[in-house]
């Protein structure tokens, strides 16, 4: 899922520090890593394939450098090769970079720059950011060359960049996250892809948003908005963690603990082995008819399932509660698949459904987070979520990973496995860069209007109307506010006549043809008093309160619940419950 990590700063041994950053990020998943550093008026480049975590550094010979740059990369352009690898430089190394995302129009620009005598080594869109940047600074300073390349560049990116003339380091994104770090000493920076990457170091962080830019030179950082053209001030954030909390999670409760650990389980999700994807999507494609089974949390999950596969690909599939199965039992054949999903894999109505199913002879296939649990051992195929121990009662990392899973079975079903990776890959980072204490302190704002209310809405459509069931069940799992969730378009046909002045209700809204029908949805609402809480992409004049999401369409079930997931934290908090430990309900239902 590719890192960054970078120092600059008074120690002499900024190689060494980068590599070891890249330790902390190898949980994102990678295939090459490499650094490039400064010394004197040239710039070092080492880079190698497989994994950094056996690297011990006094082995690598590497000479002293207070500025060093890192990357640890997994393969989009090009194959998994020396050449390919991070960081890229141009003819001379006079300019050399590291980039997460993806250059969508870098064909064309290569070709541009081919035509002005460039030459290019690698297979990868980011290399021709390099020589984009040495085609402008032709003309320009460093900074501004920096600053016009990103104008061209469509996609979305981060990017971290060394010149060999001047002790400057210059990172930029736009939809990819990049995090300054703020050392303890005066005139030392890190810059990383997350912030465990540099807790040993320091707690301060500044948090780069779309679309800015950071030139850190002469011992200061210093940042500019780039659409304006202008320079910008930065707050520094410090972040309650240290590096033993950051790994053992030192939190109010569990359940904040594991909302904030999706910027990780999420990656563990993606980076499934590929094999096992592919069997399952082969025995989905051979089925005369496949279920999604689960209940509670898990059953929503697999309702986003019959969504996913009739959208991405083009595939009939159906859902049941395990309570409800049995139900289903004479449809059943040799030729049917079931996909069970449950955290725990010990639940009653899940397990005693794989058992009505056995008897006619279908093929099981378990979603699990516990790999050796009662429903991984019945079953013919496991997919482990790889979530790590969920102690909250309220399920929040194990959703999304599920729904991370499925995501990715539909696309491979379709034949396109390493485009779903990209896109689950792409709304990971951004997760990661929207899982803030800033994003938080909003969602407060609110929690803390919303607290005393006794009934609220959440309204969806496509593949959002189950997460809008899931919302309901964080918000009464753990705030005891009665919640429900409805189709938008099922408003008119009964529940609209529940909705009183200042009502809150939530919209799911994503960017894809269900938009405008869920605005319209929502303006019926607010036209009868009910106060609207928009969780979108983009604000709309009808949003009372607006909760901004990534922008990732066939993605947008695990982006739009994690704000939800928040929320229900904070009602839960501020009403005095215990979220970890709500009332009457366990964390694994192990019984009828």
């Amino acid at each position: 899922m590719c890192g960054i990590f970078t120092y600059y700063g008074h120690k002499n041994t900024a190689p060494e520090l980068v590599i070891e950053g890249l330790k902390k990020l190898e949980y994102r998943g990678y295939d090459s890593w490499g650094i490039a550093y400064k010394t004197n008026d040239e710039i070092e480049i080492r880079k190698e394939i497989g994994k950094i975590g056996d690297i011990k550094v006094k082995d690598l010979d590497l000479k002293h450098s207070n500025i060093a740059i890192g990357h640890s990369r997994w393969a989009t352009h090009g194959g998994v090769n020396k050449k390919n690898a991070h960081p890229h430089f141009t003819e001379e190394k006079d300019i050399a970079l590291v980039h997460n995302g993806i250059f969508e129009n870098y064909v064309e620009i290569k070709k541009y720059l081919e035509k002005k005598g460039h030459t290019f080594k690698s297979d990868t869109d980011t290399e021709v950011i390099a020589h984009l940047i040495e085609e402008h600074a032709k003309t320009h300073e460093f900074e501004d060359a920096v600053k016009l390349a990103t104008q061209e560049i469509e996609g979305r990116y981060a990017i971290v960049v060394l010149n060999s003339s001047n002790e400057t380091m210059i990172a930029a994104r736009k939809g990819s996250p990049l995090i300054l770090g703020v050392g303890h000493t005066e005139g030392e920076y890190f810059i990383a892809s997350d912030i465990p990457a540099f807790l040993k170091y320091t707690n301060k962080v500044i948090y780069l948003d779309d679309n800015q830019m950071t030139v850190i030179k002469d011992g200061e950082a210093k940042f500019y908005d780039m659409e304006k053209h202008e320079e910008i001030e930065k707050r520094i954030v410090e972040i309650d963690w240290d590096e033993e909390s950051a790994e053992m999670g030192d939190f109010a409760h569990f359940m904040i603990k594991e909302i904030t650990e999706q910027k990780e389980t999420l990656a563990r999700a993606i980076n499934q082995d590929p094999k096992i994807i592919e069997k399952v999507a082969k025995a989905i494609e051979s089925a005369k008819g496949t279920y999604f089974v689960g209940c509670g949390t898990a059953g929503k999950v697999g309702m986003v399932g019959e969504y996913l596969f009739a959208k991405i690909a083009k595939k009939h599939t159906n859902f049941a509660f395990g309570s409800e199965f049995s139900n289903y039992k004479d449809f059943l054949t040799k030729d049917t698949l079931m996909i069970c999903i449950s955290q725990s894999g010990e639940t009653a109505d899940t397990l005693e459904a794989i058992e009505v199913a056995k008897e006619k002879g279908v093929k099981i296939v378990s979603i699990v987070n516990v790999e050796t649990s009662t429903m991984a051992r019945m079953s013919d195929i496991v997919v482990p979520i790889k979530a790590g121990p969920e102690k909250a009662v309220a399920s929040t990392k194990a959703t999304t990973s599920q729904l991370a899973i499925l995501t990715l079975l539909a696309y491979a079903c379709d034949g396109g496995v390493k485009k779903g990776q990209q896109e689950l890959i792409n709304a990971a980072g951004q997760i990661n860069d929207m899982l803030n204490p800033r994003y938080e302190e909003h969602i407060m704002k609110i929690a803390e209007k919303i607290k005393e209310v006794e009934s609220m809405y959440i309204i969806g459509r496509g593949a959002n109307y189950p997460m809008a069931l899931e919302a309901a069940i964080k918000l009464q799992e753990v705030s005891y506010i009665h919640a429900e969730g409805f189709a938008g378009g099922e408003l008119k046909h009964g529940p609209i006549a529940l909705i009183t002045e200042n009502t809150p209700v939530i919209a799911l809204v994503a960017n894809d043809d269900s938009k405008k029908e869920i605005i319209s949805n929502a303006t019926e609402i607010k036209a009868r008093g009910g106060y609207i809480i928009g969780v979108a992409p983009e604000n709309d004049d009808i949003f009372d309160f607006w909760i901004r999401v990534p922008d990732t369409q066939a993605v947008s079930p695990i982006v739009n619940i994690i704000p939800v997931q928040i929320l229900a934290y904070q009602l839960a908090v501020l009403r005095k419950n215990d979220p970890d430990k709500p009332r009457n309900l366990a964390k694994s239902v192990t019984v009828k």
